[in-house]
């Protein structure tokens, strides 16, 4: 027999399979090709080599691209300025070690610190378990194995199988016994002492100046409140139910504001995608194309009015759409219903201690079926969650939960199917005759897909998960956004620990389990039998073992992944081809130059993903310890400088993610408890004492997460729990004093009652030739009456069009279309727009900046001073989008006030871009006009569907006097008195009125005293109201 022959007789077997024989083949184990693929020496050595020239990299490039490797020095106020760095390469060194958590929580805030105290935690649990693992575990295993020469693989990486329990017997179990314990009783001490430790920064958290000025920390968010108590009034005498002897509270019940979310939405998106038509049309000045043209979008209430499949100009499209809503904005501003409430308001006391008594005491109680707790930010809140039912929300979640299930088991096939035919595409050519002869044909092309396409899928999936967590929990119904990324972590983790642990290392086992049974059954043998015939305990154990190698390999190639966050390769190269290839917007160029939110729910995920496996490998093979830790000593590290200099939080929880860390890791250490389990009941004594010696410890790790929830939740979650003592005299005297003159309407209002309207971005280098831009008509032609084509920029009226001036300026030509913003090369920087909420809700908030949007709301009644918001044109005139003849009264008659933002000298905490004259010489617009429009109707007349406008009372006779008394807010007030349709009103961007000057006493809705009497002093405690 010669050795061709048994070549030749494997590949007649071959030749008689059917394609589907060959899938179940491949089936049996789909995950071979991964684990053949592993090779722990080539991994160890690209790993470290790779981190290590990326971070030499790093040090050298750093000093040179400040704007990417450290954006928080340029943009952050002294209070939150992380320390200076120098230009040497190994500057960013020395500040990471010398920087201390106390000063920590003042410069990245209680999240961020948390974060790098867990990683911190992670790299010294797993430093001292790859200690005793490796001096205890594997001599051991490789001494006391009893090898079966017949079964052993002799291969590159045997020796890493002998170093499990594999070959190990009887008593010499005992040692896995001892270190079961030991591996539970250090996670626990370590969980301990961080639970213990985050409690104090918590309880530091709770007495900082910063947490004690905020409206938030002492108001209580009520929802589910039902229909009668939908007031006011009636909020009060809720919380009276609960705590009868509390002290006097704002309360405010929150207002229907109709659809006016979805109008600034689209106002936003029409405004965004005007800025991109204008960017890519005057690219080129010299050289322009041909005018951009884009169809009618079908949320346009006049989609139907425009032929089908007709193609209109883009930029006259956009701007008649973005005048219609703001129009529609405007109209529904004023006419939100103070009647028309929604099941859910605030309460706010003058004291942090008793609101959070409160809420204290009715943690556990629902009077008259509604929620108290304690509020959030209002940036933190998700509004349009916050009206549905109890019942809805259980509804949701429970097919929210529904739709994750299905999509984690729904994943195992296409999981399987990836591994099996694109981490080696010859098997696909196993069961496609066609794919095999282009296989073949083109060894090298197919050599590269095979290379590329799997990674690139998985990470496309894992990129996608995160935003799909979120939307579904978005759906459930969750009410804040960091409770949401909570929930997002936790999804994630449970999808993370099915598929890639679990179904990883059964799939084989299970499959071949069941086939074997299958076929026992059919020979006519009891199932039971055949069950316990298969020993399927024993199967797991060596499947197990057997894949070891592979997660050695898969966490030390954890490093690549931390050395590619360090080199910040994805916006270095994003930010390249932008510039480069595209044509990016002024919105767009200053967005890429803001410090970016740092993605907690998906790092999160990772490292307590990375931190199961190695738990559940622990025990099966000891080296997967040494690879974690060396994974979490460099990229603690590493993480640090990046949160330091880099990210920011762009929703501050206060440090709320600890407690679904802490389970996830008991979790995780129970796992662990169960292969400890496996392993003794498979390779134990006869008697099975090791194995019972084990059991305890899952049961002993729930009581312990019960101890420290029991110990130290409420004193995490609760400033005060129970007898708060109240401040008397002058000072309690004062605050409320305090209490009485806040906004809470105002405040915790919904934003769409307050959130100013973006203003279209363009080039300083296009302002000349924006207004040949706009030559043509700026109605659509479907417009008749007096209303219509009448008059037009390019002078096609019966009416003399005189030139706008330049505000301050008179007699100087304006330059440029009003309504505008236009910014300069120099200014598409953060750094001149940090103060403006329309940029900062997405990069930290303005805390971080040196503004309080906790305290102070832009454009909020009461909560500023402010006329405008700053950096938005004044304008007083007819624009593009807004078209009016309103004669303004004087100056001396109007309400405006100079912007707070303007001041002498430019400091961290005010952008330095409005501390210059607002005017065209410095790159924006300032009551600037186009000649007069008459105002165009083609917008929907929507007066029949809604409660009538004030504004809508008297007919439009021309020019009139507008007066500017805005006193009172739409959202707390009376309707504010604006212009007649189509009229631009007196203040704010394309004459809508967006920011309502200080409210007045007498006429704030929120002086609404209840029983007690608002003049009187408040009751002592046990004598009612």
């Amino acid at each position: 027999m010669t050795f061709q022959e048994p070549i030749l007789q494997w590949l007649r077997t071959r030749d008689n399979e059917t394609p589907a024989e060959e899938l179940l083949n491949l089936l049996k184990d789909p995950f071979s090709g991964t684990l053949a693929s592993a090779s722990v020496y080539s991994a160890l050595g690209t790993s470290l080599g790779f981190t290590a020239i990326v971070a030499l990299l790093f040090s050298f490039i750093r000093p040179y691209n400040q704007s990417v490797y450290a954006p928080k020095l340029k943009h952050v106020d002294e209070k939150h300025a992380p320390p200076p760095l120098g230009k040497k390469p190994w500057s960013w060194v020395l500040p990471l070690m010398s920087t201390h958590e106390e000063k920590l929580v003042q410069q990245i805030g209680m999240d961020a610190t948390i974060f790098l105290r867990v990683m911190r935690m992670c790299r010294n649990i797993f430093v001292i378990l790859a200690i005793i693992g490796v001096s205890v575990l594997i001599p051991v295993h490789y001494k006391l194995s009893v090898v079966d020469s017949t079964n052993t693989v002799q291969d590159s990486t045997s020796w890493i199988l002998e170093v499990t329990p594999l070959n190990l017997w009887g008593k010499n179990l005992w040692a896995q016994v001892v270190v079961a314990w030991l591996f539970d009783i250090i996670v626990c001490f370590f969980l301990w002492w961080n639970y213990r430790r985050i409690t104090q920064l918590r309880r530091k958290y709770f007495e900082s100046e910063d947490y004690q000025n905020s409206l938030h920390s002492r108001t209580l968010m009520l929802y589910d409140i039902p229909k009668q108590g939908c007031s006011d009034e009636g909020i009060a005498r809720i919380i009276d139910g609960v705590a009868p002897n509390s002290s006097f509270a704002r309360t405010a019940i929150a207002r229907n504001v109709k659809d006016l979310p979805d109008l600034i939405a689209a106002h936003d998106r029409a405004v965004r995608k005007l800025e991109k038509v204008l960017a890519k049309y005057l690219k080129n000045p010299n050289s322009l194309p041909p005018r951009p043209t884009c169809k009618p979008s079908k949320k346009d209430r006049s989609y139907g009015t425009y032929p089908k499949g007709q193609r209109l100009d883009a930029i006259e499209y956009y701007t008649q759409r973005i005048r219609e809503l703001e129009v529609e904005i405007r109209e529904v501003r004023a006419s939100v219903d103070k009647r028309s409430s929604m099941p859910f308001g605030f309460a706010s006391y003058s004291e942090v201690a008793e609101a959070h008594e409160i809420a204290y005491l009715t943690r556990r109680k629902k009077p008259h079926g509604t929620t108290i707790k304690l509020a959030p930010k209002p940036i933190d809140i998700i509004w349009p969650n916050m009206p549905l039912s109890s019942s809805t929300r259980s509804r949701r979640r429970w097919f929210n939960s529904l739709w994750i299930i299905l999509l984690t088991f729904f994943w195992i096939a296409p999981n399987a199917m990836i591994a099996i035919f694109l981490v080696n595409l010859s098997n696909l050519g196993k069961v496609w005759k066609g794919f095999q002869n282009s296989l073949e044909a083109d060894t090298k092309f197919w050599g590269i897909v095979q290379g590329i396409a799997s990674p690139a899928i998985t990470s496309g999936v894992y990129l996608a998960l995160p935003v799909i967590f979120r939307r579904l929990s978005i759906r459930a119904g969750d009410k804040t956004k960091t409770g949401r990324e909570r929930h997002v972590m936790a999804k994630l983790y449970a999808f993370f620990v099915f598929n890639n642990l679990i179904v990883f290392s059964f799939f084989s086992v299970i499959w071949s389990f069941v086939v074997s049974v299958v076929n026992d059954a059919d020979n006519g043998e009891n199932a039971w039998d055949a069950i316990i015939k298969e020993d399927l305990a024993a199967s797991i154990f060596i499947a197990f073992c057997r894949n070891s190698p592979f997660w050695i390999t898969y966490l030390l190639q954890r490093q690549l992944g931390a050395a590619i966050d360090l080199a910040q390769m994805w916006p270095l190269i994003s930010a390249f081809f932008t510039k480069t290839f595209s044509s990016p917007t002024p919105r767009e160029l200053i967005e890429l130059t803001a410090p970016p939110a740092f993605d907690y729910a998906s790092y999160y995920c990772y490292f307590l993903y990375y931190s199961t496996v190695t738990l559940c490998f622990a025990g099966i093979q000891p080296l997967v310890l040494i690879a974690t830790a060396l994974y979490f000593t460099i990229d603690s590290f590493l993480k640090k400088y990046l949160i330091l200099y880099r990210f920011v939080t762009k929703t501050e929880s206060g440090g709320l993610f600890w407690r679904v860390i802490f389970n996830r890791f008991i979790f995780g250490t129970i796992l662990s408890n169960g292969v400890f389990l496996l392993t003794c009941w498979v390779r134990g004594e006869g008697t099975h004492i090791q194995f019972f010696c084990v059991c305890p410890l899952p049961v002993l790790l729930v009581f312990f997460k019960i101890y420290c929830g029991k110990a130290y939740d409420d004193r995490m979650r609760y400033y005060k729990t129970r007898g708060a003592a109240r401040q008397g005299g002058p000072s309690a005297a004062q605050k409320e004093n305090n209490l009485r003159n806040e906004k809470l309407a105002s405040r915790f209002g919904h934003p769409a009652l307050y959130k100013p309207l973006i203003t279209p971005m363009v080039h300083q280098k296009a302002q000349n030739l924006l207004p040949s831009v706009y030559s043509g008509r700026l109605t659509d032609g479907r417009e008749v009456g007096p209303a219509g084509d009448l008059m037009s920029v390019s002078g096609y009226s019966d009416m003399y069009a005189l030139n706008s001036m330049q505000g301050g300026k008179p007699g100087k030509a304006a330059d440029g279309v009003p309504g505008f913003e236009y910014v300069s090369e120099s200014q598409m920087d953060f750094e001149y727009y940090k103060n403006r909420a329309e940029f900062t809700e997405e990069h930290g908030g303005g805390e971080i900046y040196g503004k309080e949007f906790d305290g102070y709301r832009p454009g909020t009644p009461g909560s500023l001073d402010s006329g405008s918001r700053p950096g938005t044109p004044s304008n007083r005139h007819a624009t593009p989008f807004s078209p009016g003849n309103v004669r303004l009264p004087p100056p001396h008659e109007t309400a405006y006030r100079p912007s707070p933002y303007a001041e002498d000298s430019i400091s961290r905490q005010r952008s330095p871009l409005y501390s210059q004259e607002n005017t065209s010489s410095s790159g924006l617009v300032h009551n600037a006009a186009v000649p007069a429009m008459v105002p165009p109707t083609s917008y929907r007349n929507v007066s029949h569907e809604r409660s009538q406008s004030p504004a809508m009372d008297g007919p439009f006779r021309g020019y009139q006097e507008v007066p500017l008394d805005r006193a009172r807010s739409p959202a707390v007030g009376s309707p504010a008195q604006t212009p007649g349709v189509g009229i631009g009103g007196p203040r704010g961007y394309a004459g809508v009125p967006q920011h309502e000057d200080v409210e007045s006493p007498e006429a704030d809705p929120m002086q609404y005293n209840y029983f007690r009497g608002g003049s009187r002093p408040t009751k002592p405690p046990g004598q009612g109201w």
